[in-house]
């Protein structure tokens, strides 16, 4: 598993490195471009997330509905509510994959990008050492290898600035997706929790980690918007083939008479067409 996972390291590396030389002769950019590419690669999976989440919180109506119906019969409930799952062909837990196949290219960045342990330097801050250079962003952050923390430690506080900037986009980049999508103030609370536990995170993590982070979370939300948009308007025309099973299953349990669809948000102001 060791070798695995080093070598995993390795290829996140070759490939930085490939950028760095070839294409865009700085380390930040090659971080940049290196995102990019990996948002193009899921980018299947990616959308499929948001479609998902978005039918999730289309259908909740209809999952109320159940609770409701089957709150005294718990083991009848988790029957009902997993067959109506199965029946719209939508899986609750389908927003998390993209998340879960990211988080083996972010600890692989966060190890190749970090100091490492003590006499054994991060593959990125190694090769920098051994040539003499210094992984820059143009001059906009001197050391993509340094952490908020240790830059703070230097009393260097105009070198900082840029830092922190990476740390407070860091943690919106872990709110905003949440607080723009269709949902209750509880999870939207959660999300705000979240990202000010994240803060931590971000104050220890390489600069260059968190670049990444942030370019990727600001691709994630403008492909969220896209996706919300499409389906929202796919909603409103009748046309999701999930929502518009949910509601037939709903009707055919006897629910139909205690939901209430939910519209489609439309934050320019103009009312969705009914049907």
């Amino acid at each position: 598993m060791g070798d695995v996972w080093a070598n995993f390291q390795q290829v996140i590396f070759s490939a930085l490195l490939y950028l760095q030389q070839s294409i865009t002769h700085d380390w930040g950019m090659a971080i940049i471009l290196l995102t990019l590419l990996i948002r193009v690669l899921l980018l299947p999976l990616t959308w499929k997330q948001t479609k998902s989440m978005v039918e999730m919180q289309r259908i909740q109506p209809q999952i109320k509905a159940l609770n409701e119906k089957y709150k005294d019969d718990k083991e009848k409930l988790q029957e009902e509510t997993l067959k109506f799952y199965s029946e719209n062909k939508v899986n609750p837990l389908g927003g998390c994959l993209p998340l879960l196949l990211q988080m083996p290219i972010l600890f692989a960045l966060y190890s190749v990008l970090g100091p490492g342990k003590a006499g054994h330097p991060g593959l990125m801050m190694a090769h920098l050492q051994s040539t003499g250079q210094i992984g820059r962003f143009f001059q906009l952050i001197p050391d993509l290898s340094m952490t908020p923390k240790a830059v703070w430690a230097t009393h260097n506080y105009v070198m900082f600035v840029p830092y922190v900037l990476l740390v407070l986009l860091f943690a919106v980049s872990i709110w905003l997706p949440q607080a723009l999508m269709p949902g209750d103030k509880q999870q939207k609370m959660i999300g705000g929790y979240m990202a000010i536990m994240m803060l931590y995170f971000g104050w220890v993590s390489p600069a260059g980690v968190l670049l990444y982070w942030d370019v990727s979370s600001i691709w994630g939300v403008v492909q969220q918007q896209i996706t919300m948009s499409i389906t929202n308007k796919q909603i409103a025309e009748g046309k999701d083939p999930v929502v518009a099973k949910a509601i037939a299953v709903a009707e055919e349990a006897g629910i139909s008479d205690k939901v209430e669809a939910k519209k489609p948000s439309n934050k320019s102001g103009k009312k969705s067409k009914k049907n």
